[in-house]
């Protein structure tokens, strides 16, 4: 386990908002880690940008490992939740759904440039602390399972191929797409990324039923 040394107690007034400065201070951190990652994240960087004194970030988190942990689980996991997750409720076709998440990824050179917040947090962490481990694998997870589930609504609903495994396609969309996002930070060139966007694209197409097909249907790139 990571711990910081000689970290001040939890001392002084608590904060007039304690849930607003806890926001901040999660917002923060996670631009931070975004940024330079877990173990270079700067403390000082957080709270200036948080607006925020250090009295109150240890007033909320015991260490800087407590306050990954929560960007992890609050933070990332909502990310997550918000943008692969949640569409995939209850829709009557998850490859459209599927496509337009695929697409809606940025393009934007700086986002390229720093990767996936997920992806980095997991390829830096998992290594040296188990409970970073976790936590990623918990949301890598729940992005995986909701893909399995939908493909295999779909499958019910005539909409997608009977003759797929869905935790297999699920897992195989996944390590594609983590793979183009190692393979455009690692370039910095936004071309890669969209070279994948159009062969996921290209594979969802293909686990179309032909009797699945629906009018309007989100076009191939």
């Amino acid at each position: 386990m990571l711990r910081n040394k000689g970290r001040p107690g939890r001392s002084g007034a608590a904060p007039r908002d304690p849930e607003r400065t806890r926001k901040r201070l999660l917002q923060a951190a996670f631009q931070e880690i975004h940024r330079s990652g877990f173990r270079s994240a700067d403390l000082d960087a957080i709270l200036a940008k948080a607006g925020v004194t250090k009295g109150a970030l240890y007033h909320h988190f015991d260490n800087k490992e407590a306050l990954g942990y929560a960007v992890a689980d609050e933070i990332i996991a909502s990310k997550v939740y918000q943008k692969w997750v949640q569409p995939l409720r209850n829709t009557e076709n998850p490859i459209d759904v599927l496509i337009r998440i695929f697409r809606s990824e940025s393009l934007k050179r700086e986002d390229v440039q720093r990767g996936c917040y997920l992806l980095n947090l997991s390829e830096e962490m998992s290594g040296l602390d188990e409970g970073f481990r976790r936590r990623t694998a918990r949301i890598y997870k729940g992005w995986h399972d909701a893909m399995a589930e939908a493909l295999r609504e779909g499958q019910k609903r005539r909409v997608v191929r009977n003759d797929i495994n869905a935790n297999e396609t699920a897992t195989f969309l996944i390590a594609a797409w983590e793979g183009y996002a190692v393979l455009g930070k690692n370039s910095q060139d936004p071309r890669i990324l969209r070279s994948g966007q159009r062969s996921v694209v290209r594979l969802l197409e293909s686990l179309r039923r032909k009797s699945g097909r629906t009018k309007g249907r989100v076009k191939a790139a």
